[in-house]
Parts: structure tokens; C-alpha cells; sequence
């Protein structure tokens, strides 16, 4: 069994498919057998209809979520409540011994405030020990996007960069999982692989925007830190999952260079 962690991030619209998170976890179980798994999960499409039903709007800045203060006992519920309890359940049926955390558990990520957006937590690695301890022990953490600040205060924290901070934390190989079959050129097609310099350009040109950039801007410094590629990848195949593991190619390859 290989040491080095598989770190999953999972949202969109799969966390309201079951039959296809279903799917996804089966492989994972799969998958459990040659690699430890960590999953990190958003779920803005629950937290948009918990914040409907309690009056409030929603609001987001380049891809990412306003969260004010007042926010956060709704956003908690719907992420660390809601969703992750739907995880853990669904995993449990797969056979993958999950425990559901928050990203501060254990003080395993450590978290400054982005004031723009309100209670939203810019998560960096802290103490592996707790998630080193259950990986050992043959348990698959699965994190909600929720973290803490150092005075107590409920964070927001967006799940690509909750996940690329968890990989780190980890050292582990991190797969962020999305809507569409990976990173898409300027004509909806596929781009199989992408440098640093590659994606700038697309940023530049307007191609790479929104949540998009904040997952490929994820990748990007996870595998500087790393020094390993990222694959971000659709979720509608899970056997792709499969074909990763074996080295094949899926999804779009975020390369490493040591010029990044």
C-alpha cells in the first residue's frame, strides 16, 4: 500500500446526485485499498438554498462566496451539519470508515481572514498529527469546508483551497473534482495538460475566471509545494479515477516546472 495520500476534493452539482457520489465512493473504496483517502467537500448549492430559506442573498466576488458574520450559523448548518452528516453516511455504506472534521480539528489547518468577503477563512497547513493518526489507523477523514479563527470565529473557506491545504498539510496527491471534464480552452475543449506560464495566459485572456481560477490557482501553488502535478477532473466517470491511479491520463494535468 503506498504511504503518499490521495486527497479528494468532491462539491458541485455531484453532492446532489447519490447515485453518482454513490459511484465515486465505491471507488474510492476501491482505491482505499492501495492508497490512504482524504475527502474534502464545498456544497455552495445547499448552502445557496439554506441561505434562501432563512432571507438571505447570496453574493460572490471572482468565484468566491460572500460570507458575512451573520452568515455563518446558516453556512455551518448546511456544511458541517447537512452535507458532511450526508457524507459521512454515504461513505459508511461504501465501507470507507469515515470520520466527518472541520478543517480546524486537531489545529490541522491554521487560517488568516479575507476581510473583503466577510468571515472567510484562507486556510495553510498546521498540525498533521490528528489526520496522520487516522489515516494510520485505516479511517478516511472527509472535511467540511468550515474553519476557525484564532479568536474562536466560524470560517467559510473555499473547498479547492481547503483541499490544496490539506494536501500539503499531508503530502499527499490531490485530485479536485468539478462539473466539467477538467480545465477548458476558449472552445469548451478539453486542454489535457497546462504549465504555469500556460495558465497565466488563459487568465489573461479571459479563458480562466471565476471558481475556476480559484481551483486552478489551487493546483498551481499545491504542486509548487509539492513539486508534483495536480489533476483537476470531472466526477461523471469514477472509473477515471481508476485510470489516474494507473497513470493515465484524465482530466487535465496541472504541471509542475521548476521554473513555476
Amino acid at each position: 500500500m503506498s504511504q503518499t495520500p490521495l486527497v479528494l476534493k468532491m462539491g458541485g452539482r455531484l453532492l446532489q446526485d447519490q447515485a453518482a457520489l454513490d459511484a465515486l465512493l465505491k471507488v474510492c473504496a476501491e482505491l482505499k485499498t492501495q492508497y490512504p483517502i482524504v475527502l474534502v467537500h464545498g456544497g455552495g448549492d445547499q448552502v445557496d438554498q439554506w441561505l434562501a430559506k432563512f432571507g438571505f442573498t447570496t453574493e460572490k466576488i471572482d468565484g468566491q462566496r460572500v460570507s458575512p458574520a451573520e452568515q455563518m450559523p446558516v453556512i455551518t448548518g448546511a456544511l458541517d451539519g447537512a452535507v458532511n452528516a450526508d457524507m459521512v453516511a454515504r461513505a459508511t455504506l461504501q465501507g470507507l470508515n469515515p470520520v466527518g472534521l472541520s478543517l480546524a480539528a486537531g489545529g490541522s489547518l491554521e487560517f488568516d481572514i479575507n476581510h473583503k468577503l466577510g468571515a472567510v477563512g484562507i486556510a495553510k497547513a498546521g498540525n498533521p498529527l490528528l489526520l496522520n493518526t487516522l489515516l494510520a489507523q485505516g479511517f478516511t477523514p472527509v472535511f467540511s469546508s468550515i474553519g476557525l479563527s484564532a479568536d474562536g470565529q466560524l470560517l467559510n473557506v473555499n473547498a479547492d483551497i481547503a483541499a490544496a491545504a490539506i494536501c500539503q498539510l499531508v503530502q499527499g496527491q490531490l485530485v479536485l473534482l468539478t462539473d466539467v471534464p477538467g480545465i477548458l480552452d476558449a472552445t469548451m475543449q478539453l486542454i489535457p495538460t497546462l504549465t504555469a506560464a500556460e495558465a497565466q495566459q488563459l487568465v489573461t485572456d479571459g479563458v480562466i475566471k471565476g471558481g475556476m481560477k480559484v481551483k486552478l490557482d489551487a493546483a498551481l501553488e499545491t504542486a509548487q509545494a509539492l513539486k508534483r502535478n495536480i489533476t483537476v477532473a470531472g466526477w461523471q466517470h469514477p472509473d477515471d479515477l481508476l485510470k489516474l491511479m494507473q497513470q493515465e491520463a484524465v482530466g487535465t494535468n496541472i504541471i509542475y516546472t521548476e521554473s513555476n
